[in-house]
């Protein structure tokens, strides 16, 4: 876990993404990004010059109605000294069988932070940290450009102005590959997949014309990164830009 906490340090310094006093809720799936990201930020608490605080938040979408086990997460942040809080939700139920929708991805990430959003507020914390690695940032720029013909991705950090939050990404010079690896090195629980729709989405044809292309031309996904950085998308630059956007909820 050294090598990621390393660049989460790097992208919190370069993105100004902690500052002294923050409370920041870990958005925490418990999948392995959310509790890579977990770890991470938990060590470098113990000796960041700007001090701050982590709680981690949970919402349960209970995919076929079933409610998550998060026993052995709650374990970890309990080890770790940090409070866990889960919303127990019926966003499966909502999406898949009231609404039978046929693309539903985007309306449940929709959905799961909103519920995010209010769990944050409730929690007293002015920060959210979300565990999208550089393989989302490079995925959701191209998703932009061959559907949307935009150029764009997410920002390093985002403020909610209606509810008075800034949305965090620690992980985004972390590729996916060095997490997984550092997860199952450090032992790690996770929480397995209960998505039925797990697998099946754009994004994941996405991921695989990034892994073609990496495997044709290595170090594709870093040169992908380095461009968007460059290039200034979405607060991404090298320059003095630090990808403050701000968003006003509807």
């Amino acid at each position: 876990m050294k090598k990621i906490e390393g660049k989460i340090r790097k992208a919190i310094d370069r993105y100004s993404l902690i500052q002294a006093g923050d409370h920041i809720a870990v958005g925490l799936s418990g999948g392995k990004d959310s509790m890579a990201l977990l770890a991470g930020l938990a060590a470098i608490s113990k000796y960041y010059p700007h001090p701050f605080t982590l709680t981690a938040l949970s919402v349960d979408p209970c995919f076929s109605n079933t409610a998550t086990d998060f026993t052995e997460t709650s374990a970890v942040c309990n080890a770790l000294g940090i409070e866990h809080r889960v919303k127990i939700t019926n966003l499966g139920e909502i999406i898949f069988d009231i609404r039978k929708e046929k693309n539903p991805c985007s309306l449940c990430a929709r959905m799961r932070r909103g519920a995010l959003h209010d769990m944050c507020v409730e929690a007293g914390c002015n920060k959210l940290a979300l565990g999208h690695h550089m393989d989302d940032v490079a995925e959701t720029f191209f998703l932009n450009l061959f559907h949307e013909g935009r150029i764009a991705a997410f920002s390093p950090k985002t403020y909610l102005s209606r509810k008075n939050i800034t949305m965090i990404r620690p992980l985004v010079f972390c590729p996916e590959r060095e997490i997984i690896n550092a997860v199952a090195r450090s032992g790690l629980p996770t929480v397995e997949k209960s998505c039925p729709h797990d697998g099946v989405s754009e994004r994941q044809t996405i991921k695989r014309f990034i892994a073609q292309k990496e495997n044709e031309y290595p170090g594709f996904l870093k040169r992908t990164f380095t461009a968007i950085q460059k290039a200034d998308v979405s607060g991404f630059g090298i320059t003095e830009c630090i990808g403050s956007d701000v968003i006003e909820e509807k």
